[in-house]
C-alpha cells in the first residue's frame, strides 16, 4: 500500500496541538472530509485530490467553496498562531515549570479531576436527565463493554437503550462545533447496532446541562424507540 501522508517528525506535535486548539481542520473549515472521500470512492490519490477541490464546501450555515487557496490560507493562519501565540506561551511555561508542578499535575489528573468528573456526571444524570425523563432508567455503562470508554451512561427504554456521553464544556470551547473522532463514530455506531438507540453528547457546566437543545433530541429518540 502506497501511503501519501507526510511525516513532520518532531514538528508533528506542535502542528497537531495548534491545529486542534484553533480548530483549523474542522468540517466548517475544510469540509466533512471522511464523508466526502466515501462519496468519491477514489481509485487513486490524484482522483481524490481532484474530486475534493471540485466538490468540497465548508460545513457551515453559509457553505463556502474550498479551493487550494483556502487551504493555503489555513496553513498561513496555523503558522501565525504557532509563531505569535503557541511558541511564546510554551517558552514561558518551560521557563517557569518546576518539579513540584509535575508532581502536583499527576496528583491532580489522577485524583482531583477523576473525582470532579465523577461528581459532574452524577449531577448531570441524577439531577438533570433522570428528573426530565422519569420513565427512563439511567445506568452507568458497563466497563467491560467495547464502547464503555466513549459512553458514560445507558438509558434503558423497554428492550432498547440510548447512550449518554458527558463532557465538561472545557472539552470544547464551542460545543456546537465539537467533532467526533473516527474511533468514537465507530463506537457510537456499534452501540446503536447493539441497543437500537443513538448516543448523545451532553456538555456539563458546573454539573448542569450546558447544551439544553440536546434534551429535545433525546426526547425525540426516546419516543422513536418506544414505538419500536
Amino acid at each position: 500500500m502506497n501511503l501519501h501522508s507526510i511525516n513532520f517528525g518532531k514538528k508533528e506535535r506542535v502542528l497537531n496541538y495548534a491545529c486542534q486548539t484553533y480548530q483549523l481542520s474542522r468540517p466548517n473549515k475544510v469540509g466533512a472530509v471522511m464523508s466526502l472521500i466515501r462519496k468519491c470512492q477514489p481509485a487513486s490519490f490524484e482522483e481524490w485530490k481532484k474530486w475534493y477541490f471540485e466538490n468540497a464546501f465548508t460545513d457551515s450555515k453559509k457553505p463556502i467553496k474550498i479551493t487550494s487557496e483556502t487551504l493555503n490560507e489555513l496553513g498561513e493562519r496555523l503558522y501565525s498562531k504557532i509563531t505569535e501565540i503557541v511558541i511564546p506561551e510554551w517558552e514561558a511555561a518551560f521557563r517557569e515549570l518546576t518539579l513540584q508542578d509535575c508532581i502536583d499535575y499527576i496528583y491532580n489528573l489522577t485524583i482531583n479531576r477523576t473525582y470532579d468528573g465523577y461528581v459532574r456526571e452524577k449531577s448531570v444524570v441524577n439531577d438533570g436527565l433522570a428528573k426530565i425523563f422519569t420513565d427512563v432508567i439511567f445506568e452507568e455503562s458497563d466497563p467491560e463493554l467495547d464502547h464503555a470508554g466513549d459512553i458514560d451512561y445507558i438509558a434503558k427504554i423497554n428492550k432498547h437503550a440510548i447512550g449518554i456521553q458527558i463532557k465538561p464544556v472545557t472539552a470544547s470551547a464551542n460545543f456546537g462545533s465539537y467533532s467526533l473522532t473516527e474511533r468514537m463514530k465507530a463506537s457510537f455506531k456499534s452501540f446503536q447496532e447493539q441497543f437500537g438507540g443513538k448516543v448523545f453528547i451532553v456538555f456539563s457546566l458546573k454539573g448542569e446541562i450546558a447544551n439544553k437543545e440536546i434534551i429535545d433530541e433525546i426526547r425525540s429518540e426516546i419516543n422513536r424507540i418506544k414505538e419500536l
